[in-house]
């Protein structure tokens, strides 16, 4: 989900994602949901990016953007893109990164549909940035 489109990048797999959900060197980019299951190789990916450590829950500052591993059996998804809200700065974007279709914890893409209305935000494309995820 995002309060605006990402970039647009032709580069693929997780090195590239960063480009394709418009993280920059300098950027604050909270991120929420980590557990075991979350992709290594784009944590790494997105902190080369940014040139930086991502920040957590905690942080208490204004962030430029949100990432949200989310997973089908995690709870209310609007719930917590409501949630995701609380440091972000006005028009940023929380991208959600489910497990892709088919695998497990996979989000139903309807429940992604309609969460987002819910919290208040547009969905911006799909866009893949990993082997097992897609960012929405």
């Amino acid at each position: 989900m995002s309060a605006t489109a990402g970039g647009g990048s032709t580069q693929t797999g997780a090195a590239g994602a960063p480009d394709r959900l418009g993280f920059k060197a300098g950027m604050v980019i909270q991120e929420l949901g980590w557990d075991d299951d979350t992709d290594d190789a784009l944590r790494v990916a997105i902190e080369d990016a940014i040139d930086g450590d991502m920040v957590d829950g905690d942080y208490g500052n204004v962030v430029d953007a949100v990432v949200l591993w989310w997973r089908d059996d995690d709870g209310d998804l609007a719930d917590a893109l409501v949630a995701s809200k609380t440091d972000l700065v006005g028009g940023g974007p929380i991208w959600l990164l489910p497990p892709k279709v088919g695998r497990p914890g996979a989000v139903d893409p309807s429940d992604i549909a309609e969460a987002g209305p819910i919290a208040a935000l547009s969905q911006a494309p799909t866009a893949p940035v990993s082997k097992d995820r897609a960012a929405a």
